[in-house]
């Protein structure tokens, strides 16, 4: 594998970081969002997931979001009658959303961005040296 090649696999890890880190961005916006009428549902959690996806001009497995879905989990209650959402025994359906979980998962993603983004800048270095080399010899 070339320089080239590991730039273009880092870009598309940096590409589905970026989106998964859109994705979280949008959960922890909509944490504390409820519905407005008896009855409807607040915000419902959205999660992704990844597939690889062969490159077959450079022979590599690259990642890319395959879905992104929402999260299944119940919705949590809380009890709050005066809430115009509420229930008719007082409840109002919260959303799905656990902020730790969300930046736990936003500093993961973050990481993994930065992690590729450190072999785009490694690779960008050898490149430019190697062509120092060329021209002085």
């Amino acid at each position: 594998m070339n320089l080239k090649d590991a730039m273009q696999i880092s870009a598309a890890g940096m590409k589905a970081q970026g989106q998964r880190l859109r994705v979280i961005s949008e959960n922890l916006a909509n944490a504390d969002s409820t519905a407005q009428t008896p009855g409807g549902e607040p915000y419902r959690r959205k999660i992704l997931t990844f597939k690889n996806v062969l490159n077959r001009s450079i022979g590599a497995d690259m990642v890319q979001v395959n879905k992104i879905m929402p999260d299944s989990k119940d919705f949590e209650l809380k009890y709050d009658p005066s809430h115009p959402a509420a229930n008719a025994e007082g409840y109002v359906l919260r959303p799905n959303v656990n902020s730790l979980l969300e930046l736990s998962d936003m500093r993961q993603a973050q990481r993994s961005y930065e992690a590729n983004l450190s072999v785009i800048e490694t690779s960008k270095a050898m490149l430019s040296r190697t062509i120092g080399l060329l021209r002085s010899a």
